[in-house]
Protein backbone atom coordinates (compact mmCIF):
# COMPACT_ATOMS: atom_id res chain seq x y z
CA UNK A 1 0.00 0.00 0.00
CA UNK A 2 3.02 2.83 0.95
CA UNK A 3 4.72 1.67 -2.44
CA UNK A 4 0.96 2.62 -4.27
CA UNK A 5 1.15 5.59 -2.44
CA UNK A 6 4.69 6.71 -3.53
CA UNK A 7 3.82 5.61 -6.84
CA UNK A 8 0.32 7.93 -6.94
CA UNK A 9 2.35 11.15 -4.98
CA UNK A 10 5.94 10.86 -8.36
CA UNK A 11 2.48 10.50 -10.63
CA UNK A 12 0.92 13.63 -9.12
CA UNK A 13 3.30 15.59 -9.09
CA UNK A 14 4.29 15.19 -12.84
CA UNK A 15 0.77 15.37 -13.16
CA UNK A 16 0.40 19.20 -11.53
CA UNK A 17 3.64 20.30 -13.19
CA UNK A 18 2.03 19.44 -16.94
CA UNK A 19 -1.19 20.88 -15.99
CA UNK A 20 0.42 24.38 -14.70
CA UNK A 21 2.69 24.31 -17.70
CA UNK A 22 -1.05 23.86 -19.93
CA UNK A 23 -3.07 26.14 -18.14
CA UNK A 24 0.10 28.92 -18.44
CA UNK A 25 0.02 28.60 -22.04
CA UNK A 26 -2.90 27.13 -24.08
CA UNK A 27 -5.67 29.35 -22.08
CA UNK A 28 -4.40 32.52 -23.82
CA UNK A 29 -3.00 31.34 -27.14
CA UNK A 30 -6.65 31.54 -28.87
CA UNK A 31 -7.15 34.83 -28.37
CA UNK A 32 -3.01 35.63 -29.31
CA UNK A 33 -3.72 34.00 -32.61
CA UNK A 34 -6.71 35.56 -33.06
CA UNK A 35 -6.62 38.91 -32.10
CA UNK A 36 -3.17 39.67 -32.38
CA UNK A 37 -1.75 37.84 -34.73
CA UNK A 38 -5.12 38.02 -37.16
CA UNK A 39 -6.00 33.91 -37.81
CA UNK A 40 -9.33 33.26 -38.72
CA UNK A 41 -11.87 31.42 -35.81
CA UNK A 42 -11.34 28.17 -37.85
CA UNK A 43 -7.06 29.12 -38.42
CA UNK A 44 -7.10 29.34 -34.80
CA UNK A 45 -8.64 26.09 -33.88
CA UNK A 46 -5.67 24.53 -36.17
CA UNK A 47 -3.19 24.77 -33.56
CA UNK A 48 -5.09 22.07 -31.86
CA UNK A 49 -6.30 20.22 -34.59
CA UNK A 50 -3.16 19.33 -36.84
CA UNK A 51 -0.65 18.87 -33.93
CA UNK A 52 -3.50 16.00 -32.21
CA UNK A 53 -3.50 14.18 -35.70
CA UNK A 54 -0.16 14.06 -35.56
CA UNK A 55 -0.27 12.71 -31.84
CA UNK A 56 -2.88 10.30 -32.45
CA UNK A 57 -0.84 9.48 -35.46
CA UNK A 58 2.37 8.35 -33.58
CA UNK A 59 0.73 6.67 -30.83
CA UNK A 60 -1.35 4.72 -32.89
CA UNK A 61 1.30 3.39 -35.28
CA UNK A 62 4.21 4.48 -33.92
CA UNK A 63 4.88 4.81 -30.04
CA UNK A 64 2.02 2.59 -28.79
CA UNK A 65 3.47 -0.41 -31.03
CA UNK A 66 6.42 0.18 -29.17
CA UNK A 67 5.48 0.28 -25.86
CA UNK A 68 3.66 -2.87 -26.26
CA UNK A 69 6.86 -4.83 -27.87
CA UNK A 70 9.33 -3.64 -25.19
CA UNK A 71 6.76 -2.59 -22.32
CA UNK A 72 8.16 0.77 -21.64
CA UNK A 73 6.37 3.11 -19.96
CA UNK A 74 8.61 5.79 -18.30
CA UNK A 75 11.55 6.02 -20.65
CA UNK A 76 8.63 7.29 -23.62
CA UNK A 77 7.31 10.17 -20.63
CA UNK A 78 10.78 10.95 -19.92
CA UNK A 79 12.29 11.33 -23.41
CA UNK A 80 9.13 13.48 -24.83
CA UNK A 81 8.34 15.83 -22.30
CA UNK A 82 12.47 16.65 -22.68
CA UNK A 83 12.22 16.68 -26.51
CA UNK A 84 8.92 18.86 -26.56
CA UNK A 85 10.76 21.31 -24.08
CA UNK A 86 13.58 21.90 -26.47
CA UNK A 87 11.25 22.33 -29.41
CA UNK A 88 8.87 24.67 -27.61
CA UNK A 89 11.88 27.46 -27.39
CA UNK A 90 12.83 26.78 -30.88
CA UNK A 91 9.01 27.36 -32.03
CA UNK A 92 8.86 30.55 -30.20
CA UNK A 93 12.29 31.94 -31.98
CA UNK A 94 10.38 30.69 -35.49
CA UNK A 95 7.49 32.82 -34.72
CA UNK A 96 9.39 35.62 -33.79
CA UNK A 97 11.75 36.16 -36.30
CA UNK A 98 8.73 36.28 -38.88
CA UNK A 99 7.67 39.65 -39.97
CA UNK A 100 3.69 39.18 -41.13
CA UNK A 101 1.81 38.44 -37.93
CA UNK A 102 -0.19 35.85 -39.80
CA UNK A 103 3.12 33.97 -40.99
CA UNK A 104 3.85 34.12 -37.16
CA UNK A 105 0.93 32.18 -36.38
CA UNK A 106 0.89 29.74 -38.94
CA UNK A 107 4.94 28.94 -37.71
CA UNK A 108 3.58 28.36 -33.76
CA UNK A 109 0.64 25.87 -36.06
CA UNK A 110 3.10 23.83 -37.67
CA UNK A 111 6.06 23.91 -34.48
CA UNK A 112 3.53 22.25 -32.29
CA UNK A 113 2.03 20.08 -34.67
CA UNK A 114 5.97 18.53 -35.22
CA UNK A 115 6.35 19.03 -31.21
CA UNK A 116 3.73 16.67 -30.83
CA UNK A 117 5.35 13.60 -32.18
CA UNK A 118 7.15 14.08 -28.95
CA UNK A 119 4.48 14.58 -26.79
CA UNK A 120 2.59 11.38 -27.94
CA UNK A 121 5.45 9.65 -26.80
CA UNK A 122 4.68 10.70 -23.08
CA UNK A 123 1.06 10.45 -23.49
CA UNK A 124 0.52 6.84 -24.37
CA UNK A 125 3.18 6.59 -21.93
CA UNK A 126 1.45 7.94 -19.02
CA UNK A 127 -1.90 6.33 -19.98
CA UNK A 128 -0.28 3.00 -19.99
CA UNK A 129 1.72 3.32 -16.48
CA UNK A 130 -1.41 3.82 -14.80
CA UNK A 131 -3.12 0.23 -15.88
CA UNK A 132 0.57 -0.95 -15.25
CA UNK A 133 0.82 0.35 -11.41
CA UNK A 134 -2.91 0.42 -10.37
CA UNK A 135 -5.32 -2.58 -10.30
CA UNK A 136 -8.48 -1.71 -11.98
CA UNK A 137 -11.35 -1.18 -8.77
CA UNK A 138 -8.47 1.67 -7.94
CA UNK A 139 -8.22 3.47 -11.59
CA UNK A 140 -11.49 5.72 -11.68
CA UNK A 141 -10.03 6.91 -8.09
CA UNK A 142 -6.58 7.11 -9.36
CA UNK A 143 -7.82 9.11 -12.58
CA UNK A 144 -9.80 11.54 -10.31
CA UNK A 145 -7.13 12.39 -7.82
CA UNK A 146 -4.51 13.08 -10.61
CA UNK A 147 -7.39 14.99 -12.06
CA UNK A 148 -7.75 16.74 -8.81
CA UNK A 149 -4.47 17.57 -8.06
CA UNK A 150 -3.66 18.73 -11.41
CA UNK A 151 -6.55 21.09 -11.21
CA UNK A 152 -4.62 22.45 -8.61
CA UNK A 153 -1.56 23.30 -10.89
CA UNK A 154 -3.63 24.24 -13.55
CA UNK A 155 -5.10 27.46 -11.35
CA UNK A 156 -2.01 28.80 -10.54
CA UNK A 157 -1.07 28.24 -14.40
CA UNK A 158 -4.13 30.25 -15.82
CA UNK A 159 -3.74 32.87 -13.67
CA UNK A 160 0.28 33.16 -13.95
CA UNK A 161 -0.69 33.16 -17.73
CA UNK A 162 -3.24 35.97 -17.30
CA UNK A 163 -0.79 37.97 -15.72
CA UNK A 164 1.86 37.47 -18.28
CA UNK A 165 -0.37 37.68 -21.36
CA UNK A 166 0.28 41.52 -21.35
CA UNK A 167 3.30 41.95 -19.03
CA UNK A 168 0.72 42.22 -15.71
CA UNK A 169 -0.20 45.26 -16.81
CA UNK A 170 2.50 47.02 -18.30
CA UNK A 171 2.89 45.62 -21.63
CA UNK A 172 0.79 45.15 -24.90
CA UNK A 173 -1.45 42.47 -25.25
CA UNK A 174 -0.13 39.14 -26.25
CA UNK A 175 3.16 40.80 -24.88
CA UNK A 176 4.12 36.86 -23.14
CA UNK A 177 3.76 35.01 -26.36
CA UNK A 178 5.53 37.47 -28.58
CA UNK A 179 8.55 38.10 -26.18
CA UNK A 180 8.91 34.35 -25.35
CA UNK A 181 8.02 34.15 -21.52
CA UNK A 182 5.15 32.05 -21.71
CA UNK A 183 7.00 29.79 -24.16
CA UNK A 184 10.23 29.68 -21.58
CA UNK A 185 8.40 29.12 -18.22
CA UNK A 186 6.31 25.95 -20.30
CA UNK A 187 9.68 24.73 -21.57
CA UNK A 188 11.06 24.61 -17.95
CA UNK A 189 8.30 22.93 -16.45
CA UNK A 190 8.15 20.55 -18.97
CA UNK A 191 11.82 19.77 -17.59
CA UNK A 192 11.08 19.81 -14.29
CA UNK A 193 7.86 17.66 -14.49
CA UNK A 194 10.25 14.59 -15.45
CA UNK A 195 12.42 14.82 -12.40
CA UNK A 196 9.47 12.82 -10.71
CA UNK A 197 8.85 10.24 -13.14
CA UNK A 198 12.23 9.43 -13.10
CA UNK A 199 12.05 7.60 -9.98
CA UNK A 200 8.93 5.50 -11.02
CA UNK A 201 9.42 2.11 -12.35
CA UNK A 202 9.31 1.50 -15.97
CA UNK A 203 6.00 0.00 -16.03
CA UNK A 204 5.04 -2.56 -18.44
CA UNK A 205 3.47 -5.60 -18.44
CA UNK A 206 5.55 -8.68 -16.61
CA UNK A 207 7.13 -11.14 -19.60
CA UNK A 208 5.44 -13.88 -17.69
CA UNK A 209 1.93 -12.29 -17.87
CA UNK A 210 2.69 -11.91 -21.92
CA UNK A 211 3.68 -15.61 -21.97
CA UNK A 212 0.44 -16.67 -19.80
CA UNK A 213 -1.57 -14.47 -22.22
CA UNK A 214 -0.15 -16.31 -25.52
CA UNK A 215 -0.97 -20.07 -23.93
CA UNK A 216 -4.21 -19.09 -23.01
CA UNK A 217 -6.51 -21.03 -25.32
CA UNK A 218 -9.75 -21.88 -22.93
CA UNK A 219 -12.51 -21.40 -25.26
CA UNK A 220 -14.52 -19.42 -22.86
CA UNK A 221 -11.90 -16.84 -22.41
CA UNK A 222 -11.39 -16.14 -26.05
CA UNK A 223 -15.21 -15.58 -26.35
CA UNK A 224 -14.91 -13.03 -23.67
CA UNK A 225 -12.00 -11.17 -25.40
CA UNK A 226 -13.97 -11.17 -28.19
CA UNK A 227 -16.74 -9.68 -26.67
CA UNK A 228 -14.87 -6.62 -25.08
CA UNK A 229 -13.42 -5.62 -28.07
CA UNK A 230 -16.52 -5.39 -29.20
CA UNK A 231 -18.19 -3.65 -27.08
CA UNK A 232 -14.66 -1.50 -26.78
CA UNK A 233 -15.77 -0.36 -30.31
CA UNK A 234 -18.97 0.48 -29.47
CA UNK A 235 -17.60 2.60 -26.45
CA UNK A 236 -14.97 4.25 -28.67
CA UNK A 237 -17.57 5.37 -31.36
CA UNK A 238 -19.42 6.84 -28.11
CA UNK A 239 -16.82 8.56 -26.73
CA UNK A 240 -15.93 9.69 -29.92
CA UNK A 241 -18.84 12.00 -29.98
CA UNK A 242 -19.09 13.08 -26.44
CA UNK A 243 -15.69 14.17 -26.70
CA UNK A 244 -15.77 15.92 -30.20
CA UNK A 245 -18.90 17.59 -28.98
CA UNK A 246 -17.65 18.98 -25.04
CA UNK A 247 -14.23 20.32 -26.85
CA UNK A 248 -15.54 21.65 -30.13
CA UNK A 249 -15.33 24.81 -28.93
CA UNK A 250 -12.02 24.24 -26.80
CA UNK A 251 -10.54 26.63 -29.04
CA UNK A 252 -13.68 29.32 -29.76
CA UNK A 253 -14.29 29.86 -25.75
CA UNK A 254 -11.83 31.86 -24.60
CA UNK A 255 -12.64 34.12 -27.98
CA UNK A 256 -15.99 33.89 -27.54
CA UNK A 257 -15.75 35.32 -23.86
CA UNK A 258 -13.61 38.12 -24.98
CA UNK A 259 -16.05 39.64 -27.80
CA UNK A 260 -15.65 43.23 -27.73
CA UNK A 261 -19.48 43.10 -28.83
CA UNK A 262 -20.05 40.68 -26.02
CA UNK A 263 -19.00 40.41 -22.70
CA UNK A 264 -15.37 41.87 -23.76
CA UNK A 265 -13.50 40.31 -20.51
CA UNK A 266 -10.52 40.81 -19.89
CA UNK A 267 -6.95 38.15 -19.74
CA UNK A 268 -8.04 38.48 -15.78
CA UNK A 269 -11.50 38.39 -15.54
CA UNK A 270 -10.94 35.16 -18.36
CA UNK A 271 -8.86 33.70 -15.95
CA UNK A 272 -11.13 33.45 -13.24
CA UNK A 273 -13.45 31.87 -15.57
CA UNK A 274 -10.97 29.21 -16.29
CA UNK A 275 -10.48 28.95 -13.04
CA UNK A 276 -13.85 27.91 -12.43
CA UNK A 277 -13.52 24.96 -14.54
CA UNK A 278 -10.20 23.82 -12.40
CA UNK A 279 -12.28 24.10 -9.35
CA UNK A 280 -14.99 21.71 -10.32
CA UNK A 281 -12.49 19.21 -11.35
CA UNK A 282 -10.32 19.79 -7.85
CA UNK A 283 -13.34 18.79 -6.18
CA UNK A 284 -15.24 16.21 -7.96
CA UNK A 285 -11.84 14.98 -8.72
CA UNK A 286 -10.88 14.62 -5.11
CA UNK A 287 -14.54 12.14 -4.71
CA UNK A 288 -14.91 10.14 -8.27
CA UNK A 289 -13.69 7.04 -6.34
CA UNK A 290 -16.56 7.12 -3.68
CA UNK A 291 -19.01 7.80 -6.38
CA UNK A 292 -17.42 5.07 -8.71
CA UNK A 293 -17.33 2.16 -5.95
CA UNK A 294 -21.03 3.01 -5.08
CA UNK A 295 -22.06 3.26 -8.84
CA UNK A 296 -21.28 1.47 -11.88
CA UNK A 297 -18.26 3.77 -13.89
CA UNK A 298 -20.58 3.43 -17.06
CA UNK A 299 -23.93 5.05 -15.25
CA UNK A 300 -21.19 8.16 -13.91
CA UNK A 301 -20.11 8.61 -16.90
CA UNK A 302 -23.34 8.98 -18.55
CA UNK A 303 -24.14 11.81 -16.00
CA UNK A 304 -20.93 13.14 -16.61
CA UNK A 305 -21.54 13.43 -20.17
CA UNK A 306 -25.29 14.83 -20.06
CA UNK A 307 -23.85 17.59 -17.90
CA UNK A 308 -21.17 18.34 -20.36
CA UNK A 309 -24.37 18.74 -23.14
CA UNK A 310 -25.89 21.23 -20.19
CA UNK A 311 -22.45 23.02 -19.91
CA UNK A 312 -22.36 23.63 -23.76
CA UNK A 313 -26.04 24.56 -24.19
CA UNK A 314 -25.77 26.94 -20.94
CA UNK A 315 -23.00 28.91 -22.96
CA UNK A 316 -24.99 29.41 -25.94
CA UNK A 317 -28.13 30.46 -24.72
CA UNK A 318 -27.27 32.42 -21.23
CA UNK A 319 -25.26 34.69 -21.70
CA UNK A 320 -24.66 36.53 -18.86
CA UNK A 321 -20.93 37.00 -17.13
CA UNK A 322 -22.26 35.42 -13.45
CA UNK A 323 -23.60 32.33 -15.68
CA UNK A 324 -20.12 32.28 -17.50
CA UNK A 325 -18.58 31.03 -14.01
CA UNK A 326 -21.32 28.54 -13.24
CA UNK A 327 -21.39 26.99 -16.79
CA UNK A 328 -17.33 26.90 -16.34
CA UNK A 329 -17.79 25.24 -13.22
CA UNK A 330 -19.84 22.58 -14.58
CA UNK A 331 -17.81 21.97 -17.59
CA UNK A 332 -15.16 21.29 -15.09
CA UNK A 333 -17.09 18.88 -12.94
CA UNK A 334 -18.05 16.72 -16.54
CA UNK A 335 -14.44 16.75 -17.22
CA UNK A 336 -13.43 14.60 -14.35
CA UNK A 337 -16.25 12.59 -14.54
CA UNK A 338 -16.00 11.82 -18.07
CA UNK A 339 -11.96 11.05 -18.09
CA UNK A 340 -12.04 9.26 -14.71
CA UNK A 341 -15.08 6.77 -15.51
CA UNK A 342 -14.13 6.62 -19.26
CA UNK A 343 -10.67 5.31 -18.32
CA UNK A 344 -12.25 3.00 -16.03
CA UNK A 345 -14.55 1.37 -18.15
CA UNK A 346 -11.30 1.11 -20.94
CA UNK A 347 -9.04 -0.24 -18.88
CA UNK A 348 -11.56 -3.00 -17.76
CA UNK A 349 -12.41 -3.83 -21.75
CA UNK A 350 -8.33 -3.61 -22.85
CA UNK A 351 -6.32 -6.77 -22.97
CA UNK A 352 -3.30 -6.61 -21.06
CA UNK A 353 -0.88 -6.73 -23.87
CA UNK A 354 -2.45 -4.28 -25.78
CA UNK A 355 -2.57 -1.43 -23.39
CA UNK A 356 -0.30 0.43 -25.53
CA UNK A 357 -2.23 0.17 -29.08
CA UNK A 358 -5.67 -0.01 -27.29
CA UNK A 359 -4.81 2.87 -25.03
CA UNK A 360 -3.77 5.26 -27.81
CA UNK A 361 -7.27 4.67 -29.64
CA UNK A 362 -9.12 5.44 -26.41
CA UNK A 363 -7.00 8.42 -26.38
CA UNK A 364 -7.57 9.77 -29.80
CA UNK A 365 -11.12 10.52 -28.54
CA UNK A 366 -9.79 13.03 -26.31
CA UNK A 367 -7.04 14.27 -28.17
CA UNK A 368 -8.56 14.97 -31.97
CA UNK A 369 -11.57 16.21 -29.98
CA UNK A 370 -9.63 19.34 -29.00
CA UNK A 371 -8.86 20.41 -32.45
CA UNK A 372 -10.73 18.31 -35.41
CA UNK A 373 -14.25 19.09 -34.37
CA UNK A 374 -13.22 22.49 -34.28
CA UNK A 375 -11.82 23.03 -37.50
CA UNK A 376 -14.69 20.93 -39.28
CA UNK A 377 -17.58 22.17 -37.63
CA UNK A 378 -17.97 24.68 -34.92
CA UNK A 379 -15.47 27.06 -36.21
CA UNK A 380 -16.26 26.99 -40.37
CA UNK A 381 -20.06 27.05 -38.84
CA UNK A 382 -19.13 30.64 -37.16
CA UNK A 383 -17.10 31.54 -39.92
CA UNK A 384 -19.60 31.06 -42.38
CA UNK A 385 -22.88 32.45 -40.33
CA UNK A 386 -20.20 35.44 -39.76
CA UNK A 387 -19.64 35.99 -43.38
CA UNK A 388 -23.03 36.23 -43.99
CA UNK A 389 -24.33 38.55 -41.46
CA UNK A 390 -25.03 37.27 -38.78
CA UNK A 391 -23.37 38.93 -35.98
CA UNK A 392 -19.81 37.66 -34.21
CA UNK A 393 -21.85 36.51 -31.40
CA UNK A 394 -24.66 34.72 -32.49
CA UNK A 395 -22.30 33.12 -34.89
CA UNK A 396 -20.27 31.78 -31.52
CA UNK A 397 -23.35 30.75 -30.39
CA UNK A 398 -24.49 28.66 -33.34
CA UNK A 399 -20.60 27.33 -32.79
CA UNK A 400 -21.71 26.16 -29.57
CA UNK A 401 -24.91 24.57 -30.74
CA UNK A 402 -23.23 22.02 -33.03
CA UNK A 403 -21.16 20.95 -30.14
CA UNK A 404 -24.11 20.38 -28.32
CA UNK A 405 -25.90 18.06 -30.37
CA UNK A 406 -22.68 15.98 -31.26
CA UNK A 407 -22.26 15.44 -27.78
CA UNK A 408 -25.98 14.40 -27.42
CA UNK A 409 -25.47 11.57 -30.01
CA UNK A 410 -22.73 10.18 -27.92
CA UNK A 411 -25.19 10.26 -25.20
CA UNK A 412 -27.73 7.91 -27.19
CA UNK A 413 -24.52 6.32 -28.11
CA UNK A 414 -23.66 5.66 -24.90
CA UNK A 415 -26.86 3.95 -23.55
CA UNK A 416 -26.80 1.71 -26.28
CA UNK A 417 -23.27 0.40 -24.61
CA UNK A 418 -24.26 0.38 -21.06
CA UNK A 419 -27.61 -1.43 -22.26
CA UNK A 420 -25.44 -4.29 -24.36
CA UNK A 421 -22.43 -4.40 -21.61
CA UNK A 422 -25.72 -4.58 -18.53
CA UNK A 423 -27.14 -7.45 -20.52
CA UNK A 424 -23.57 -9.19 -21.31
CA UNK A 425 -23.10 -9.08 -17.42
CA UNK A 426 -26.51 -10.66 -16.60
CA UNK A 427 -25.59 -13.76 -18.69
CA UNK A 428 -22.36 -13.83 -17.18
CA UNK A 429 -20.69 -13.27 -20.81
CA UNK A 430 -18.45 -11.14 -19.55
CA UNK A 431 -16.05 -12.00 -15.99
Amino acid sequence: MKIKKRFLLKIASFQVLAMFRRGLFYSFLSIYMRFILGLSVTETTFYATFPMILNIIFQNFIWGGLSDKYQKRKTLIVAGEILAAIGTVVVWYIHFIQEKPHMAGYMIIIGFSIIEIFWSMSNIGWTAIISDLFKAKDRASVRGKLASIGGIGRIIGVTVGGLLYDGFGNFYDGWGFHKGALFFIASAFMILSVIPVITLPEGGVKKEELISNKLDDNKKIKKVKSDKIKLFTLFILAMVFINFGRNSIATLKAQYLSLESGLNVSSRILSYIVNMRSLGIIIFGAIIGIMVKKYKEEFILLIGSIMAFLHLVGFALIYILEATFIFNLLAGISEVIIIASSYSVASKLIPPKKRGKLFAIYNATFFLSWGVAGTLIAGPITDILNHYGFSELMSYKAGFLSGALLNLIGIIILTVFISKLKHKEQKNILV
